[in-house]
């Protein structure tokens, strides 16, 4: 009997009908987002603070434009990174050394108080780490997965449900340590768990079999019971990779909003909303905090459980280095929450509000994951279509929301209402494009070239993050001569516009696709 899987033997033993080397990436994903967004929530506020606050009291446009180069370029280099892969390093290895970069980054930022060249040192390592990890580890995604097998967009929607659980973690406790105790261990505290990160996945990695290794040992490797890969004329070939494009360059429309969340949504949520809360209210957000925090991470334990029980004792390094990083994660989190309990007053981080987005993540990816596996899935340019026009939707309760305040207003007390629900709108337009469009370029790239095309699925990212940042830098001149409302509106138009248009291409481009769904 052929396997059901790619993969090692022990790779047959399914969690929620996926293969448990999905939880593997899935968890070695999770501490990468972690070290990411939980530094990246706290990158425009520690340089826009005050001195005596410790932060850098960087203008608000000359911090924007830093974070813009940095999110740009670190989604350029996976280009290079999937090309070196394909070429010669192999999946595994460049996700490896990647981790192993951004571990340095981390580190080099947590000593930004002694000198800036090391902050700078540091966000060049995390842009050259991030070419070498993220194009790789989504490709080892796609490879347990054989051809024609409908599992594959919900293995991507679990897997993103990692990515925003690391994005969840970090956000909400670097953010939390930057912002209430320093910055600095904010940006270290990021690091520590992308090395547990890298040390799970070196140990577990023998799972993957044959997946991820480089040419030269895969040529060396027997790979008499692979499956037989289909010859596919180059009419069909070429096709594919147009879909592969046309997705890739309307992900800019999407992130180039989607991405104000780290720019303009966090200033908005700094100086425009209401986050001091006392009396019932106080109690009232500490409790539901309490609630968003404790929730995913008793799911998240869970599934940690679950791996270690199909594990059968199997790869013990990597699960002791899981484990560990999940004992001092608990810690953290209870530490936290114990802290604010003891305050009368609850202060709402301005990071807090980017937690939402995670937070949706994991709530509703099961969701999608189940719908993209029955008869209701919609065909992929109709999901990138609905996925523009609800972030565009969110960007409308955000335009709403900011109607009533003054032209040029640098403060203001809007309802946090507004906020939760642009993050609501953006989170489920995001899991109708982003794991979506994962499982799309893995099964529409040739496997000869899906590393470079996951790379230049990132690099419409980048271009995308840095226009974002660019056009979020306007916010201040936008707001003074339009407002903050029409700011907000532009967002709305663009993306929903982008939505409409792919409407127009769905059967142009189901065509193109000669039988991918």
């Amino acid at each position: 009997m052929s396997n059901q899987f790619g993969g090692s033997a022990l790779n047959q033993r399914t969690i929620a009908g996926h293969p448990i080397g999905l939880f593997v990436l899935f968890f070695t994903e999770m501490w990468e987002r972690f070290s990411y967004y939980g530094m990246r929530a706290i990158l425009v506020l520690f340089l826009t603070s005050s001195i005596l606050n410790e932060g850098w009291a960087w203008e608000r446009e000359d911090a924007l434009e830093l974070y813009a180069l940095y999110t740009g370029l670190a989604y350029l280099t996976p280009i290079f990174g999937g090309l070196i892969a394909d070429k010669f390093l192999g999946y595994r290895n460049a996700t490896v050394l990647g981790a192993l970069i951004m571990t340095l980054g981390h580190a080099s930022m947590a000593l930004e108080t002694f000198s800036s060249t090391f902050f700078f040192i540091g966000l060049s390592c995390l842009v050259i780490g991030n070419g070498f990890f993220k194009p790789n580890i989504s490709s080892i995604v796609g490879q347990l997965y054989k051809n024609g097998d409908i599992r594959k967009d919900g293995g991507y929607t679990i897997f993103y449900m990692g990515i925003n659980a690391g994005a969840f973690l970090g956000i909400l406790l670097c953010g939390y340590i930057g912002e209430k105790v320093g910055w600095h261990l904010g940006f270290g505290l990021a690091g520590v768990f992308m090395f547990f990160g890298m040390l799970q996945f070196w140990f577990a990695q023998q799972i993957f079999g044959n997946i991820g290794l480089s040419p030269k040992k895969l040529e060396a490797a027997d790979t008499s019971n692979d499956e037989v890969q289909e010859t596919v004329p180059k009419k069909v070939e070429n096709d594919r990779l147009f879909v592969v494009i046309v997705f890739s360059l309307f992900t800019i429309f999407f992130w180039w909003a989607f991405e104000q969340a780290g720019g303009s949504m966090t200033i908005f949520a700094n100086d425009y909303t209401e986050r001091n809360l006392v009396g019932t209210a106080s109690q009232t957000f500490k409790l539901a905090n309490s609630i968003i925090t404790l929730v995913p991470m008793v799911i998240l334990t869970y599934v940690l459980y679950e791996l270690f029980r199909n594990m059968l004792g199997k790869y013990l390094l990597s699960n002791f280095f899981l484990g560990l990083s999940f004992a001092i994660i608990w810690g953290i989190v209870i530490w936290m929450l114990k802290r604010e309990f003891a305050s009368d007053v609850a202060e709402i981080p301005a990071s807090w509000f980017s937690v939402l987005n995670s937070l949706f993540i994991v709530i509703f990816a099961p969701v999608f994951s189940k719908i993209w596996a029955s008869s209701l899935n919609p065909s992929g340019p109709v999901k990138f279509a609905i996925g523009l026009i609800l972030l565009g939707l969110g960007f409308a309760f955000l335009s709403y929301g900011a109607a009533g305040i003054p032209l040029g207003a640098s403060t203001a007390s809007v309802s946090i209402t507004w906020l939760i629900m642009a993050y609501l709108f953006h989170t489920l337009g995001e899991l109708c494009i982003s794991p979506v469009g994962l499982s799309y370029v893995s099964k529409l790239a040739p496997k000869r070239l899906i590393g470079l095309m996951f790379g230049f699925w990132f690099v419409c990212s980048a271009i995308a993050n840095f226009l974002g940042g660019i056009t979020g830098s306007y916010i201040d001149s936008i707001s003074e001569s339009y407002g903050l409302s029409v700011f907000f509106l532009i967002f709305t138009a663009i993306p929903v516009f982008a939505g409409m248009l792919m409407l127009i291409l769905n059967k142009t481009l189901i065509r193109k696709m000669h039988g991918i769904t």
